[in-house]
């Protein structure tokens, strides 16, 4: 049905706009759908984006060390995993922060305390001595309060900064292969439908809805709404 819709928009003389902007629309969802289908290789799209995040998180989290030959639960590895998983499964992004958050606290001692200090810029010597009081639960300085507080700030900011840049990454990613998808199932459709080659005027009409079609597609049913409502309008002008 919806390569009928797209081939029924392609004629220029005689259409009805409103159905050639929801054939379009539902062409961009359509096209938005094939590309959401690579999530089931490794990811696909959705792995768009998490190199943002990983690289705010390498910043405070200090890489195990290799003569270990184990990978414990709070470490770099196992924490980009569950991180990773989460960006995947498209939790909430408030969510996803905390998640980060918790795990980048989780590692705060007395060793990765000056790392830690220097990634978030606050004094690396008052953040090792809050990480050994946290560990013993002894009562901390108002001095160490202080820091402690602008740590969690600036902790909070930098995981803001990487996830928002992460989600426009994968979005902007999402659209831009959307694209050639849409165009793809518009040809695909007037070749099956009309039989005309690639090169034609019409495959050439096809290939303009195709681009159009991943723009229009979240507001195709309001904007098809509104010309509706408009010709209403512009008749009830001529009685």
């Amino acid at each position: 049905m919806l390569l009928d819709a797209v081939a029924a928009s392609i004629p220029l003389n005689g259409f009805d706009l409103s159905k050639v902007i929801l054939a379009i629309g539902g062409l961009g969802t359509a096209a938005y759908g094939l590309v959401d289908v690579s999530k089931g290789f490794g990811g696909g799209i959705s792995n768009r984006g998490f190199g943002d995040i990983k690289k705010v998180i390498a910043q405070f989290i200090p890489k195990p060390e290799p003569a270990t030959g184990t990978v414990a639960a709070r470490s770099l590895p196992s924490a980009l995993d569950t991180l990773r998983a989460n960006w995947l499964n498209g939790m909430a992004l408030a969510d996803q922060k905390a998640i980060a958050k918790a795990l980048i606290k989780l590692n705060l001692t007395n060793a990765s305390a000056k790392g830690m200090a220097a990634a978030a810029g606050v004094d690396g010597d008052l953040l090792a001595s809050v990480a050994g009081k946290l560990a013993t639960g002894t009562a901390l300085t108002q001095q160490e309060t202080d820091v402690y507080g602008r740590f969690d700030l600036l902790l909070t900011s930098q995981l803001d900064r990487g996830y928002q840049r992460a989600d426009q990454r994968y979005r902007n990613s999402a659209k831009l292969l959307a694209v050639p998808v849409a165009v793809a199932l518009a040809l695909a459709g007037g070749w099956a439908l009309e039989g005309n080659p690639f090169w034609s005027m019409d495959a050439w009409k096809a290939a303009i809805a195709g681009l159009l079609a991943t723009p229009l597609a979240p507001v195709a049913k309001d904007l098809s709404s509104a010309i509706q409502a408009g010709a209403k309008v512009v008749q009830s002008w001529k009685k």
